[in-house]
Parts: structure tokens; sequence; C-alpha cells
């Protein structure tokens, strides 16, 4: 079983960043979210064949197989998949306005703890009812 490495990803100014907090140094930019993964995968391996390399000692959860979990900031979220779900769409999904959406998407206003904790269980809701599909 691959150990889940999260990769914190949040927007900025001209795109995204995103580090792993138990990976001091990694880090990586991309103009849209979509290219991050593929971004901090080839800083990860670069950052491994130095450490290698210097004889440092890789943490445990590096050796072997690992995968790639993207944690996002609302912002960074709602972006993303704003190409595949409208935010009324969301807010069908979360029961939060889809005005109050859009303040989280642009970074007017920032969601409390509950508000993200709507936003994520509705779409683990949505994706837990599409894996029910066979086509």
């Amino acid at each position: 079983m691959a150990n889940i490495v999260i990769v914190d990803v949040h927007k900025t100014g001209t795109g995204f960043a995103a580090h792993i907090e138990d990976v001091p140094g990694v880090i990586t930019t991309a103009k849209t979210p979509d290219k991050i993964l593929p971004n901090m995968t080839e800083a990860l391996e670069f950052h491994i064949e130095g450490m290698l390399e210097d004889g440092d000692t890789l943490p445990e959860f590096l050796k072997g197989e690992y995968e790639l979990c993207l944690k996002m900031d609302i912002e960074s979220l709602l972006e993303y998949y704003s190409g595949i779900l409208t935010q009324s769409a969301i807010s069908r999904l979360t029961g939060i306005n889809a005005k109050q959406l859009n303040h989280y998407a642009t970074g007017k206003s920032k969601p409390r703890a509950k508000q993200i904790r709507k936003i994520e269980s509705g779409l683990h809701k949505l994706g837990s009812e599409l894996m029910q599909i066979k086509l």
C-alpha cells in the first residue's frame, strides 16, 4: 500500500503554489491548478535524488511507493473545478449560497471551518455517488 503524501496547494496572485510540509524545501508553482501535481511529482523526485546523492536519510513515508494527495484551499479548489462544476452546482451539493461561494472563490471572504466541512462533505458525497455508477 502506497504512503499518502499531502501536497498543500494555495492560490497566489499569479497562479498557484504548493509545498509538502513534511519535506522542507520541496515547493512548486503553476499558472493553473492542474499543473501542480505533475510539477510537484517532478520536484519531489528531484529532491529525493538529491537527498540520495548527498547520503541524506529519506523520511520513512518516501521509502517505497507513495501517492501525492492535494490539499487545496477553498479558492484553489473552486477555481480548479470551475470548468467542471458551476458555483450553482456546488451550491446545490453543499447548501451554501452561490454568491457566498463566489466570495470564497475570489478571496473576498474566507469560509469558516463549518463551511469548509460542508463543501468537503458535498464534494465527497458527489464522488461517492459517481463511484456507484456502472456503465
